[in-house]
């Protein structure tokens, strides 16, 4: 397969149409390798082709961002004021070197790419976004992680004034989360600066979010300031806040059920009200990319 330029990327205006889509790029299989970046369009269903990838519209108004509220509709309608310029990212903890870098600066040295990814949210809807971003791991690697860093933690802005909902004890903020190194090193393991071919919007968690295609929606933090290597495993904030319904791994995995709702199954968003809900894939469908990083391990037990 050729290598695709980024400005050969398909443009917005045909992401919706699937045919032209599919023939474009000569898909035949749910992975494929541009260049030497992992698009997946990953998919539960046998038609996986024949779904569209979700629209701007569903994907910019349908959020869970708790910094501005707990309704799906609030950040869209509580962050379109916030300010992301100026911003700076900190990589520290356990690195042979501490680098702090503004947004600008990562943009222009770590070019981003599209990968379309599946997000799974533990709640039960789904969407397949194309994302603009590059693989965590480069920025990492600018700060030479020492043996003494196991895992990643991840720390988003506290900015109550800006984020109406870090106003209210919803969460211990600021917003926390946390990966096995192996993990973070994972090329599919994304630092997001966009989607659709745009800016990253607001309520989407501009200006630097990540993506973890394998795991739920909620490991993957919004507005990051810091990344810091540990010795330890982090407690991330959904941990604290209910350990026995959020684990630290958090891989998508249909036959380990939330204790108050099953995730054997999922809705797309986008596809209408009354569409039937399909099969959740273990790992989210990209078992057999990341499934040995957990081998021998019971994913029962750890969640």
């Amino acid at each position: 397969m050729k290598k695709i330029k980024y400005s050969e990327i398909t443009p917005e205006k045909i992401y919706n149409r699937r045919r032209e889509f599919i023939k474009r790029f000569g898909i035949t299989t749910g992975s494929l390798i541009i260049g030497q970046n992992i698009i997946n369009t990953a998919n539960a269903s046998t038609n996986n082709l024949e779904k569209k990838i979700t629209e701007y519209r569903y994907i910019t108004t349908y959020n869970n961002y708790y910094e501005f509220g707990t309704r799906k509709s609030d950040p869209v309608e509580k962050s379109q004021n916030f300010k992301t310029k100026p911003w700076e990212i900190t990589i520290d903890g356990e690195v042979e070197k501490k680098i702090t870098l503004t947004i600008q600066e990562i943009k222009n040295m770590f070019p981003s790419e599209e990968r379309i990814y599946r997000l799974r949210c533990v709640e039960g809807w789904s969407m397949i976004i194309p994302w603009l971003g590059f693989s965590l791991s480069k920025i990492l690697e600018k700060a030479s992680p020492t043996s003494k860093g196991k895992f990643v933690e991840f720390t988003s802005v506290y900015d109550p004034e800006q984020m109406p909902g870090q106003r209210y004890p919803i969460l211990k903020w600021p917003y926390k989360e946390g990966l096995r190194i192996d993990e973070a090193l994972h090329p599919l393991t994304t630092l997001v600066t966009g989607l659709y071919n745009k800016d990253l919007p607001n309520q989407n968690g501009a200006p630097l979010r990540l993506i973890i295609p394998w795991k739920y929606g909620f490991k993957s933090t919004k507005a990051i300031v810091n990344i810091k290597l540990v010795e330890k495993m982090p407690t991330s904030s959904w941990m604290r806040a209910s350990p026995k319904e959020y684990g630290f791994y958090s891989n998508v995995n249909p036959n380990v059920d939330h204790p108050r709702w099953s995730q054997a199954s999922e809705r797309v968003v986008g596809s209408g009200i009354l569409s039937e809900r399909i099969p959740t894939q273990m790992f989210n469908g990209y078992g057999d990319e990341v499934a040995n990083l957990y081998s021998g391990m019971d994913l029962k037990k750890y969640f």
